[in-house]
């Protein structure tokens, strides 16, 4: 069987991790946001792509969940003391992924092909996709702070603003890189991760032909949401000010066009009726993935659960 996952973020990245502990490099690839992506005191910042690929690395910085483990700051301390203007945390070695991406960048690549050397570099046996070569960039709408870019919002402001609405600027001109065109359509499951649905997911879905593709496939989504709450991340704050129940029936519901099933926590057992009323198969299950061994069970969960919605979709 061949799997595909859509992520972005922390949560996404973790359960990426768990499917690429079980299958094979062949069987399974990643296509990642790269709405957050950002120019940085003069670098490519790609914060999804490096999520990702820093924890299929297993190099990712277990407590923060963004970053290399063990990493040090002396370049943005002593930036910070010349007076340089410092809102985004830069570790020394992750500062050493932006160098280099921004060099090869430069010198005609695309981001595509950057994120293939880089994370070949990385020893990633898995294929990691940006969701596209073209710039996009999200954009945070809010009542008091204006328009933001994501990073801006969730670093600089951390997502305090209340936000009234988001878009994609660029996305028009957005194409799925011609891996990630192959990739999905080969693929037999697609799941979506338990990252943010505005900010992480949705910029994927809008890239041209990759809902097309979508709707001759069995898809799956794993919730990002426990008990209404998110473990990381203002997707429950940005529910709430969207005007959306921030639970897992609202995540169904929200991708109801495009998934036949999803997993939601034991604890919003209770959300199983509602979901079943929309047409979604539902899976009660502990989706909380702290560690690699907690990934792994997720993972093998969702092959399972995926294998059967596939025999009962022939």
């Amino acid at each position: 069987m061949k799997v595909i996952a859509l992520a972005g973020g922390v949560g996404g990245a973790k359960l990426a991790n768990g499917l690429a502990q079980l299958l094979q490099p062949e069987d399974f690839s990643v296509i990642v946001n790269t709405g957050d992506d950002f120019v940085y005191s003069g670098l490519f910042i790609s914060p999804d792509l490096d999520t990702v690929s820093y924890t299929l690395a297993g190099i990712n910085d277990p407590k923060n969940g963004w970053g290399i483990a063990g990493d040090t700051h002396t370049v943005l301390d002593s930036l910070k003391k010349i007076g340089h203007p410092v809102w985004f945390t830069l570790g020394d070695r992750d500062l050493a992924t932006h160098i280099e991406r921004t060099r090869l960048i430069s010198s005609g690549l695309l981001l595509s092909e950057v994120t293939r050397i880089l994370t070949k570099r990385l020893g990633v046996a898995h294929q990691i996709i940006p969701m596209t070569d073209q710039s996009v960039l999200t954009q945070v709408n809010t009542e008091k702070n204006g328009t933001l870019a994501f990073q801006e919002y969730f670093v600089k402001y951390q997502y305090q603003p209340v936000v009234t609405h988001i878009t994609f600027s660029g996305i028009e001109d957005a194409r799925l890189p011609e891996t990630g065109v192959e990739k999905l359509e080969q693929a037999d499951l697609v799941v979506f991760c338990p990252s943010n649905p505005f900010v992480s997911i949705d910029p994927i879905l809008a890239v041209q032909g990759v809902r097309e593709i979508l709707h001759h496939k069995t898809v799956i989504a794993v919730s990002p949401l426990i008990g209404g709450k998110t473990i990381k991340g203002p997707a429950a704050k940005m529910m709430q000010e969207l005007g959306y129940q921030p639970n897992s029936f609202t995540i169904a519901n929200y991708y109801k066009d495009l998934i036949q099933g999803i997993l939601i926590d034991s604890r919003d057992v209770e959300e199983e009726e509602a979901i079943r009323q929309c047409g979604i198969i539902s899976l009660a299950t502990d989706i909380l993935i702290p560690d690699v061994i907690a990934q792994k069970r997720l993972a093998q969960e969702v092959i399972k659960f995926g294998k059967n919605l596939l025999l009962r979709n022939r």
